[in-house]
């Protein structure tokens, strides 16, 4: 609908309300904020903590993460597998990339002996650039 300012011309309003885009939009906003941390999927470790530089390096998405919990929780970028294919699982991941990162998240409860199984079986699949994950060392207050 077109008002006339009293000008004898008739010229059409070209305005567009764009107050209900907005709410729409500040509605969907809200929706994403509050959903997207819900979304994310892994296994919840309590990975050890260690000093060291960290790394500066962004993961990318062809990187092999390998999470473990225990003998029958290994988990290779979200998809669960048993520690007796494994190798084969990665051999197949890594075949056409040699050099493709691998890194191992390990919780602090896995025994040392089992640690070394994997680490025994990514050697076996033809590993060699492989990271281990940790969180950094809280400073203690003794000053050790």
């Amino acid at each position: 609908m077109a008002f006339s300012n009293g000008s004898r011309g008739r010229a059409a309003m070209s305005e567009i309300n764009v107050t209900p885009l907005v709410d729409v939009m500040l509605v969907l906003l809200i929706i994403f904020m509050v959903t997207a941390p819900m979304m994310q999927e892994g296994v919840s470790l309590d990975l050890p903590q260690a000093k060291g530089e960290p790394i500066t390096k962004d993961q990318k998405a062809e990187d092999v993460v390998i999470s473990v919990k225990g003998p029958e929780s290994i988990e290779v970028n979200g998809k669960a597998v048993g520690e007796d294919k494994l190798a084969e699982y990665i051999l197949e991941i890594t075949k056409n990339q040699a050099g493709r990162d691998v890194y191992l998240r390990a919780d602090k409860s896995v025994s040392y002996g089992f640690f070394v199984r994997i680490m025994g079986a990514l050697k076996s699949a033809g590993v060699s650039n492989l990271g281990i994950i940790t969180t950094p060392q809280e400073e203690s207050s003794s000053g050790k």
